[in-house]
């Protein structure tokens, strides 16, 4: 299986545990007091030259001690005998994993160590060479220092992938916060408590942004009619029918940091500013965001088709800047769902690393991709 190379280097620990199974390197009575779960299965989706998987391991230390973790390796859990599909180490995971209820230490090897009843929160992001059979089931092995444990076995077909049309037109599309797993991905991180249940419904989420040079806008920043994006057409990514409908909130005056002054305050009733949702089918919801004010031209109960018109892109809700924020989720009620994949039937995409525009079909954009969209008729 041709693999995705980890960062390795300063880490110490050997490339393989002597023995693949729960508890090989224990030394006491009882195997380590860790629970390991994946509260949401993932589903495997392709984007250029690898199949990509990304979902969340969840960590609680049922101890009394405390337990610092010092590698994460994932498995075939139906081939025992192969090497590791990935392993992460310290160095990789300070960056992946996320205490629950206290800061991120300063320190990067504090951020590795579980105190008794202590939860965290591993963010994981798997990539396999799209030549390679991607396996069915995965298994997770985590070890300490003197320590290890197995668990935490999932699916990599979670849910079916939806091929869908592109959420808007033209070129030199910016694929702002996409899917990755980078720390300062704030969809990536994006993991709410709502009803009792933690859920990240922008796993997969992407802030179309149009650029040119370089640049998102040209002139005063502070208008919002600077944007190269601004009042573009939002489209209908497939035929649905339209379950939520937001209109009449304000632009904001664009700002980032400490310079953003919502137009309203931000809440769960305006965070998403103007905005729609489709019923996909299946259990699938299309939600667009930050829609400008006046636009919205479908109500809820109508039937759209795909490439139809829906509104324009704004900058209301909690839009530092104007952008649409286009996310799948399994809920039609905002931020309840979880984030699934999907795929664009077809663009051309230029990565995050430059180079030329290449043909991608059925795929989905990944982080700071440029990418550019051609509308077909409506069907």
């Amino acid at each position: 299986m041709a693999l995705v190379p980890g960062a390795a280097g300063i880490d110490s620990l050997p490339a393989q545990l002597s023995k693949r199974q729960k508890g090989a390197a224990e030394p006491s009575l009882w195997p380590l007091q860790l629970e390991m779960r994946v509260p949401f299965a993932p589903t495997a989706f392709p984007s250029g030259a690898h199949t990509h998987l990304v979902y969340e391991l969840y960590l609680t230390n049922f101890g009394t001690v405390p337990v610092a973790v010092r590698r994460l390796e994932v498995l075939d859990a139906n081939a025992e005998s192969t090497p590791p599909i990935t392993t992460f180490l310290p160095t990789q995971l300070a960056t992946m994993l996320q205490l629950s209820g206290v800061p991120t230490p300063a320190v990067p090897t504090e951020r590795l160590l579980l105190g008794p009843g202590q939860s965290a929160i591993v963010f994981i992001s798997v990539a396999v060479d799209r030549q390679a059979r991607m396996p069915t089931r995965l298994v997770h092995r985590l070890s300490t220092d003197d320590s290890a444990v197995e668990g935490a076995i999932i699916g990599t077909q979670h849910t079916a992938l939806r091929v869908l049309g592109p959420p808007v037109d033209g070129a030199n599309w910016l694929a702002a916060d996409g899917p990755s797993n980078d720390p300062d991905n704030h969809h990536r991180r994006g993991i709410l408590l709502l009803g009792g249940q933690a859920v990240d419904s922008r796993r997969y989420a992407i802030d179309w942004k149009q650029v040119q040079e370089g640049a998102s806008f040209v002139g005063d920043a502070r208008d919002v009619r600077a944007y190269h994006c601004y009042g573009k057409d939002v489209l209908a990514v497939a035929a649905g029918r339209v379950v939520m409908a937001r209109d009449g909130l304000p632009d904001n005056t664009p700002g980032h940091g400490v310079s953003f002054r919502p137009a309203v305050p931000i809440t769960l009733e305006t965070v998403a500013g103007n905005s729609l949702v489709l019923d996909l089918g299946g259990g699938h919801f299309a939600h667009y965001m930050h829609l400008r004010p006046g636009s919205v031209r479908v109500k809820v109960g109508d039937r759209v088709r795909q490439g139809q018109v829906l509104a324009g892109i704004g900058g209301s809700g909690d839009a530092r800047e104007p952008h649409l924020h286009f996310e799948v989720t399994t809920s039609a009620t905002l931020l309840r769902g979880e984030g699934v994949p999907y795929l664009i039937d077809r663009y051309r995409c230029q990565t995050a690393s430059g180079g030329s525009l290449e043909t991608r079909r059925q795929e989905l954009p990944l982080d700071d991709n440029i990418v550019v969209f051609e509308k077909k008729p409506m069907n």
